[in-house]
């Protein structure tokens, strides 16, 4: 068998992929914690959300590196992730027209059969979140005036003000709470598959792994939410 062989069987291994999803399931996970965290700050007053926001970017090139990172861990997870749901497809021999939550070690619910759709539409949600904060008015290569704020003699990007006008309008504000309730139903059945994934807990730690993994995506999705909807109802 070439090397070439050998290897493509071995990235088509259904463990391999499970490990894949598993790893850059539960780093996702970290990072979406992390970045519910800091947008905390927008509580703390405007101010002090530009200098978290200014802190990250002044790090240069370790903040690249880390965007890079995160870049790889979703396109692996997100390809890794539909390949095994065909592959599930193709080897499924029948279909039924009602399904039933199955519950016990297989975790068989609603969350773990829509694991690709929330999957995707959570993608088409980080596309549009990107274009309007990331790469909006005052981000890389859309410089404007009209975004920049200065602190304690320190110039940097208004990314509140920007952040204010998003959750001020209904469609933006709405949406954005609904992604993230995507956001939940999808962590919920993922945090335990990854780490089961990893073969990192025994099957007795099932329904309590199952339980942390639904209120740490209701308590990431509550947090995110949190920001846009005081903004929108004038509290900050």
């Amino acid at each position: 068998m070439s090397s070439s062989s050998a290897a493509s069987g071995w990235m088509s291994s259904p463990i391999l992929k499970k490990v894949i999803t598993g790893v850059t399931g539960l780093g996702l996970t970290l990072f979406v914690l992390g970045h519910m965290i800091g947008n905390l700050a927008m509580f703390s007053g405007l101010d002090a959300y530009n200098e978290y926001a200014h802190f990250l970017a002044s790090l240069g090139p370790v903040f690249y590196a880390i965007e890079l990172g995160l870049l790889v861990f979703f396109v692996f997870h997100i390809v890794t992730g539909i390949r095994i749901a065909v592959g599930n497809r193709a080897a499924r021999k029948s279909r039924y027209a009602v399904y039933k939550t199955a519950g016990g070690p297989s975790r068989q619910t609603a969350a773990s059969r829509s694991m690709i759709i929330t999957g995707m539409l959570l993608m088409v949600f980080l596309v549009i979140h990107l274009l309007s904060f990331k790469f909006g008015p005052g981000g890389p290569g859309n410089a404007s005036a009209s975004y920049v704020t200065t602190i304690d003699g320190v110039e940097m990007r208004d990314l509140a003000k920007l952040v204010h006008e998003k959750f001020q309008t209904p469609w933006y504000t709405f949406g954005y709470a609904a992604s993230m309730l995507l956001l939940l139903i999808h962590l919920r059945h993922g945090v335990w598959s990854g780490l089961q994934s990893l073969g990192a807990m025994r099957p007795s730690w099932t329904p309590v792994v199952y339980t942390i993994g639904g209120l740490l995506g209701a308590g990431i999705a509550a947090g995110f939410i949190a920001m846009p909807l005081a903004i929108y109802f004038g509290l900050i």
